[in-house]
């Protein structure tokens, strides 16, 4: 990938205000060195739900929408976002379906080259995973916040 390009990555990723904003330049450099850059088409899932992501993505380009069964309308995520996060950190299936809504460029972690970065780097660690919980929180709460739409009364 050329220079120029990575660096428009991490300043993508590194700018984002729903990303992992605890991490440092540093942090950036080393993660994104370690990354797997893919695409994906418009259409294509990132995340399955009901499988296991073995690691999260992080969106470089590109929109997707996250679709939760029963809350009907997706949400959208771009550029810094991430997704597979509840797959990551409790080694489950994934709880949501992400489907790149126009062609998306993602880095890719998975967890042992994670893991690896974390021990030779502890404070890489705890800056990553604090984001993490911060991205989950707000969303958490962004749920909670949504309107409840009226329920329909069966006839009597």
């Amino acid at each position: 990938m050329p220079k120029d390009a990575h660096q428009q990555d991490v300043a993508a990723l590194s700018s984002a205000k729903n990303g992992l904003i605890y991490l440092t330049a540093n942090d950036w450099t080393l993660i994104s060195d370690k990354a797997n850059r893919m695409q994906f088409k418009a259409g294509e899932q990132i995340v399955h739900r009901g499988r296991r992501t073995h690691g999260l993505y992080l969106l470089v380009k590109g929109k997707a929408q996250v679709q939760i069964p029963g809350l009907g309308k997706a949400r959208e995520i771009g550029p810094g976002e991430v997704c597979g996060e509840i797959s990551f950190l409790d080694e489950l299936p994934a709880t949501a379906d992400v489907v790149a809504g126009e062609p998306v460029w993602v880095y890719y972690l998975d967890r042992p080259t994670l893991q690896s970065l974390f021990e030779l780097f502890p404070h890489l660690g705890s800056r990553f995973y604090r984001s993490l919980a911060s991205i989950v929180s707000r969303r958490l709460r962004e749920l909670i916040d949504q309107p409840v739409s009226p329920t329909k009364k069966d006839p009597q």
